[in-house]
C-alpha cells in the first residue's frame, strides 16, 4: 500500500512531457527572420498548433513551423497565432517580421531565400538589433469632424454658412469646392500637428515613420522605432509632446511589437 502511495505521488510531482515541434519537413509557414545566434521559444504552438523552429543558414535563421495548407486563411485564431509567436521572440530577439500568410514550399527553399538574401537581411537585423515598435494614436475627439473644423476654420465656416442661407441656389460645384477645402484643411492640420510632435521624438532620437490615417478623426498614426532600454524616454516624450496640445486631442500608445513597419522582406519564391 505504502509502495502505491509513493508511486502516486511520483506520478503527481513529474512535470508534462514537453511537446517537440515537428521535424522541419514539407512546408514551412514563416514568422520571422533572426539571427542564428538567437533563440526561439521552447513551448510556442504556432499556427495549426505544429510547434516552431529554426531553419539556419548561416548566420540567419528563419523562425517556422511546418503546415499542411498551401494557404492559411486570415482567419482569428491564426492571426492571433501568428501575433503570438512574435510576440513571444521579443523576449530573446529582435525579430524581421515576415508577412502573415507566408509558406515555403520546403525548408530548401527557405534556406535558399536566406542566402540570396543575406546581406540585406543581416543589415536590417542590424538596423533593428534590441529596439521595438510603438504605436502611437492621436485623435480629435469631437462628435463631428466637419463641425469641428468649421468652428476652427473661418474659410469653411463662410463657406459653409453661404450653402445654408441659400440652399435652392448653391450649386453643385459650391459643394464640391466646399468638401474640397474640408479635405483640403484636414490634411495642412494633421501634417501641422505631427510635424510638432515628430520633432519631440526626433529630438529623443525616436525614429518614426507616418501610417495613413485610417478614419477621419485620427489626426496622425505614428510607427516608433525605440530602443528596448528607452521605453520610458519614449513615454515621457509623448507626455511632452501632448502637453502642446488642448483637451480637443487624444493621444494613446502601444507596443512594444515587433518592427513591421521598419522592415522590408522579399516574398518568398
Amino acid at each position: 500500500m505504502r509502495e502505491s502511495a509513493a508511486a502516486l505521488m511520483t506520478l503527481e510531482k513529474r512535470p508534462e512531457p514537453h511537446v517537440e515541434p515537428r521535424p522541419a519537413t514539407g512546408r514551412q509557414y514563416m514568422y520571422a527572420v533572426i539571427h542564428a545566434s538567437d533563440s526561439v521559444p521552447e513551448s510556442c504552438p504556432g499556427v495549426d498548433g505544429q510547434g516552431i523552429y529554426k531553419i539556419e543558414e548561416g548566420r540567419l535563421a528563419a523562425v517556422a513551423g511546418g503546415v499542411a495548407a498551401v494557404r492559411i486563411r486570415p482567419e482569428r485564431r491564426h492571426l492571433a497565432a501568428h501575433q503570438e509567436v512574435l510576440k513571444q521572440l521579443l523576449s530573446s530577439a529582435t525579430p524581421l517580421p515576415i508577412t502573415f500568410g507566408t509558406v515555403a514550399d520546403n525548408p530548401k527553399a527557405v534556406r535558399q531565400f536566406l542566402a540570396k538574401h543575406r546581406s540585406e537581411l543581416l543589415n536590417q537585423l542590424k538596423r533593428v538589433r534590441g529596439k521595438v515598435e510603438m504605436g502611437l494614436r492621436v485623435t480629435w475627439q469631437a462628435p463631428n469632424i466637419f463641425e469641428y473644423f468649421v468652428n476652427t476654420h473661418a474659410s469653411l465656416r463662410e463657406a459653409r454658412d453661404r450653402l445654408v442661407a441659400d440652399p435652392r441656389h448653391s450649386t453643385q460645384d459650391q459643394k464640391i469646392e466646399t468638401g474640397r477645402m474640408f479635405e483640403r484643411l484636414l490634411t495642412e492640420d494633421r501634417a501641422r500637428h505631427a510635424a510638432k510632435v515628430e520633432a519631440i521624438l526626433d529630438a529623443a532620437g525616436i525614429e518614426c515613420k507616418a501610417n495613413k490615417s485610417k478614419t477621419e478623426s485620427e489626426v496622425m498614426n505614428l510607427a516608433c522605432l525605440v530602443e528596448r532600454d528607452r521605453l520610458d524616454d519614449f513615454g515621457r516624450s509623448v507626455f511632452e509632446a501632448a502637453q502642446l496640445f488642448d483637451h480637443d486631442f487624444a493621444f494613446d500608445y502601444s507596443g512594444p511589437w515587433a518592427p513591421h513597419n521598419f522592415v522590408a522582406i522579399e516574398p518568398i519564391s
